[in-house]
This record gives C-alpha cells, sequence and structure tokens, in this order.
C-alpha cells in the first residue's frame, strides 16, 4: 500500500486459535472481532494518526508473519492489544501476544513496540520484565498512543516522561507517566469504530448463537459501555479503568461505568448492517441490561430503522426489568446471558454474587416466555466450593434447562480480586499464562479450600458431558431449533479435549 508519510501505528490483535481452544478453534469456537482495537484505531484516526491492523487471530498469522509485516511497514509504533472474546481472554492470549513481540524484535530490533489490554494494566511491571515490549499501557489506552507516537517521532527521550499511562524501563529502573483520567464524553471521542481495518468476512458467531439459523456469518461484536458497577470478586474487567478512576477522583471501591450515545451505536450498526451485511451481532458490554434509558434508546432505534439482527447481550436477574422484555425480543435480542454462577447462596455471597434463586427462575421465566433463548454461565471451584455445591449447581443447571450453558472452572484472572485473595493466601496458579485458559491442554482451575483445581477441572469437564448429552436437553433443542442444532451439539460434545488432570 502506498501512503503519503510513514504508518504511525500498526495494530497487532494476537491469538492462537488452535492453542487456546485446541480442536475446537478449527470450526466451533466464535472468531469475534476485535472489539478494543476497532476503538483504539478509531481514536486514533480523529486524532490524525494513520493506522493499520495486523489480524494474527482471525486469519491465523504466525509471530514471523506479522514480524514480516512490520519490517515492511516500519510504523512509528506497534500496539498489541491483549483482549479476546471476554475480559479473561486477555490473560490467556498473552503467550501470542508475547511470541509476537519476541518475532519482531528479533527481525526489528530497534522498533518499538507498546503492550496494552486488561492483563498488561493489571501486572504492567511483571509484563515489562517478561515480555521483548519496550512499553506497557497502564491504563485504557486513548491518551496513551497519540502521545507515544508523538514522543517517538520526536526522537526526545525526555518526552516519554509526559505520556499518559505509559511505564517503560530504564537502567534497570521503572519509570511512568502521569495517569490520565478516563475519557468521559466517549462518542465525542470514538464516534466511529475503524471496521474498515478489519477482514469482516472471516468472522463468525457462537455455534448456539446461530441455532436455528442458516450460518454463522457475517458477524461482529460491538461496545455500547465500557465498564461494571458491580463488584464480583472474579471479574477482572475493571483492571484498565482503575488508574483513569483515580485521576477523576473516584474512591478505589467505585466502579466507572461509561455509555455510548444511542445515536453512536445506532450508526455503527447502521455501518455493519449496510456495508457488511451483518446479520449476528454480540453487544460485548459486561453487562447491557442495566440501564433503562440507554437500553430503550437502543432497542427503539433498532425498530425505527428495520434492522433485523440477530443479538446477543449479558444481563443479571436483577437487571431486566418485566417491561423491557418484549421490546429487547422485539429489537432482534434472541438470547440473553446470565450469570447464575452457583446455585450455593453460600457460595456465591463469598464472590459477592448476590440475588435469591427464585428471583432467577422468575426471571429466566418471563424472558423465555417472551421468546428470548437463555444463555447461562455456571461457575465451579469458587473459593467456597465442594463436590456437594459443585453437584447441586449441575443439578440447578438441568431444572433450568437454558437453552445454552458456559460450564468455567473458577479462574483467579490478574486484575480481579480473586487474584489477590489467590496470592494472599497462598494458593497455587498456573506455571504459565496459557494455563488460565478455559480450554487448553495446560489449565489449571483455582484450588477452593476443600477441592485442588485438578478436582474442579476433572468436575466441569463430566459436567460438560452430562448436561449436553441429557436428552432432556436435546429433546428441548430439538423442539426449539430443529434437528440441526441437535446435530451442531453432538457434534461439540464429540470433541475430547486433551488434559493433565493430577
Amino acid at each position: 500500500m502506498k501512503r503519503g508519510r510513514p504508518l504511525d501505528i500498526l495494530f497487532v490483535n494476537p491469538g492462537d486459535r488452535m492453542k487456546t481452544y485446541q480442536s475446537l478453534g478449527q470450526e466451533l469456537a466464535a472468531i469475534e472481532t476485535p472489539v478494543w482495537i476497532t476503538i483504539l484505531a478509531g481514536h486514533a484516526r480523529r486524532q490524525g494518526l494513520s493506522v493499520e491492523v495486523a489480524e494474527m487471530n482471525a486469519l491465523a498469522l504466525t509471530p514471523q508473519e506479522v514480524a514480516e509485516r512490520v519490517a515492511h511497514e516500519r510504523p512509528t509504533l506497534v500496539a498489541v492489544v491483549v483482549y479476546g472474546h471476554q475480559p479473561s481472554a486477555s490473560t490467556q492470549n498473552m503467550p501470542a501476544a508475547g511470541a509476537v513481540c519476541s518475532a519482531i524484535k528479533e527481525l526489528v530490533p530497534n522498533q518499538p513496540v507498546l503492550l496494552l489490554g486488561g492483563h498488561v494494566a493489571a501486572l504492567p511491571e511483571r509484563t515489562l520484565r517478561e515480555e521483548k515490549a519496550d512499553f506497557v499501557c497502564t491504563g485504557e489506552g486513548f491518551a496513551t498512543l497519540p502521545a507515544l507516537v508523538a514522543a517517538l517521532q520526536a526522537g526526545e527521550e525526555n518526552g516519554l516522561r509526559s505520556v499518559p499511562d505509559l511505564m517503560w524501563q530504564e537502567n534497570g529502573a521503572f519509570h511512568r507517566g502521569p495517569a490520565a483520567p478516563l475519557v468521559r464524553r466517549l462518542g465525542e471521542a470514538v464516534p466511529e469504530f475503524a471496521w474498515d481495518l478489519l477482514p469482516m468476512s472471516v468472522y463468525r458467531a457462537h455455534n448456539w448463537h446461530c441455532f436455528g439459523e442458516p450460518t454463522r456469518t457475517p458477524y461482529a461484536a460491538i461496545y455500547t459501555t465500557l465498564g461494571c458497577p458491580f463488584k464480583c470478586t472474579f471479574c477482572c474487567i475493571q483492571a484498565p479503568f482503575k488508574s483513569g478512576e483515580a485521576a477523576l477522583g473516584y474512591r478505589p471501591e467505585v466502579n466507572s461505568y461509561r455509555f455510548w450515545p444511542p445515536e453512536v451505536i445506532l450508526d455503527q450498526l447502521g455501518v455493519l448492517v449496510e456495508r457488511y451485511g451483518v446479520r449476528h451481532v454480540k453487544i460485548a458490554d459486561e453487562m447491557f441490561v442495566l440501564n433503562r434509558k440507554h437500553v430503550e434508546a437502543i432497542c427503539k432505534g433498532i425498530i425505527e430503522r428495520g434492522y433485523h439482527l440477530n443479538i446477543w447481550a449479558y444481563a443479571r436477574v436483577d437487571t431486566v426489568q418485566d417491561d423491557l422484555i418484549e421490546l429487547l425480543k422485539e429489537a432482534g435480542f434472541n438470547w440473553l446471558c446470565f450469570g447464575i454462577e452457583s446455585a450455593s447462596e453460600r457460595v456465591r455471597n463469598e464472590v459477592q454474587k448476590g440475588f435469591q434463586a427464585e428471583e432467577a427462575e422468575r426471571t429466566l421465566q418471563k424472558v423465555r416466555d417472551a421468546g428470548i433463548n437463555v444463555m447461562g454461565n455456571f461457575i465451579f471451584g469458587l473459593p467456597e466450593d465442594d463436590l456437594q455445591s459443585m453437584q447441586e449447581t449441575l443439578d440447578y443447571a438441568l431444572e433450568l434447562l437454558p437453552e445454552f450453558a458456559n460450564f468455567y472452572c473458577a479462574m483467579a484472572y490478574p486484575g480481579s480480586q480473586l487474584y489477590r485473595q489467590a496470592l494472599a493466601e497462598g494458593w497455587k496458579l498456573p506455571d504459565n499464562w496459557n494455563g488460565y485458559s478455559q480450554h487448553s491442554v495446560d489449565t489449571l482451575p483455582l484450588q477452593t479450600r476443600y477441592l485442588s483445581g485438578s478436582e474442579v477441572l476433572r468436575f466441569r469437564d463430566w459436567a460438560f458431558h452430562r448436561f449436553f448429552e441429557d436428552p432432556r436437553y436435546l429433546e428441548m433443542v430439538q423442539k426449539k431449533f430443529g434437528q440441526q442444532a441437535v446435530e451442531e451439539v453432538r457434534r461439540m460434545t464429540s470433541y475430547r479435549l486433551q488434559r493433565r488432570y493430577a
């Protein structure tokens, strides 16, 4: 590609689907648009910077192939953005991020490389020590990227000291720029997401998201908000926002929660529909169904504009208001994902996930009565879990019988309160970052007060097959979505993950 001046930023989306998801990565796992790159690149362009993207994950590029592109492009800055399908995927993508940094430095030793993302913001000093990157971002990145490009192009080393949310090493010491306040007016900072920099035709939705649909593509994920006001101890979503919150005067225990104006989101959905033919959409917000005014405006806008979408989004059983359910369905929200986590109130309370079982059952029934499918998230191995409570959770999942379910093992992800607790109590953590991937060979869940991580993992893998091979579940899928969806479930359960049970 010819351009009038050198490239300012080459964004890299790292990933290795086969290592992260094993055989599931070939056909079953979703391939998601890198939401944070679309946001950061959109913001950088608004600041007048030239930007491109190396889509390592979706295009299955090797670290060497990315390094060769860097050698050819010679951008002012390579920004490796470490996120994923959900906040936890930041940590599990660190091996791929580290590999691409190493490959770039081996081929182009003087190339400036920045790492940023949730994991990086949670462990900035450790990331600098362990990875071959020149800089890490301790915040969300909006202020960091343009300021760092300007400092590098000016060639003044002292200029680094004024770059917000930047950390680097010099003579064995860590240096840190000033904290940047969070961007409060997201619609003004990023009114357009950089979809045009991505290979939009290769992204595909989750298999369950498209039960009853002829295809899983085209697909896109989009944020309408950033942050989450809740404080589940196993969640690490706020890690990139904490320094910016402090700069705005937030108390440490308060979480920020920011919104794009509905008009901006509707315009971006319009781009996805009209330019790329997208029908399947994930609202990637950690908690979309929360602010009534925001949700209502987006739903009504989708209906008025005539977008015929198949959408899924996250909700909580205590945030779905009855009179919004029908509106969500009319707007194309065919799936809502609820974090049930555990059947045990004792286990839930330990991780600040408080709700009553009766409340969950009422909410899920109302949602399903409106024709919206339920995705249930369940976690095995929270600190107070034992074999009995995990069995109760599986039994509860079979009782609720959601249209699909995720069965996770508890992980102490960097940036979460659970990670700090694990360090304080000396609980064993994975030996490498790939061990934080739920589906990898190396995965090692957090131990509980009563069980080893290996015992939790063995139970989780058994529970997965117990649920999805249950005749009642398969019968329900047959009635709701047809035989093709049943065959998709059977194909999914035909895979057996390689594990290293102790």
